[in-house]
């Protein structure tokens, strides 16, 4: 593993948790704006880590190939 791929882990990580941030907020919410806030956090975590994961094999991807 490289610095990148370490990296890349562990903001994947954190944004995981933050996204089951979200869905505590939202299981707990009150009102509506807590709600909605927790579902974007969680529908942003999804997002980014799909993209980290997606990013990941691109590299490899890459590399197979012999790309710089």
């Amino acid at each position: 593993m490289d610095d990148g791929t370490v990296s890349d882990v562990l903001v994947g990580l954190l944004v995981a948790v933050l996204g089951l941030v979200g869905l505590f907020l939202a299981a707990g919410a009150l009102d509506d704006e807590i709600y909605i806030f927790g579902l974007g956090l969680v529908g942003f975590s999804v997002v980014f880590d799909i993209g980290v994961v997606k990013a990941h094999f691109d590299r490899r991807e890459a590399a197979r190939r012999g790309a710089p």
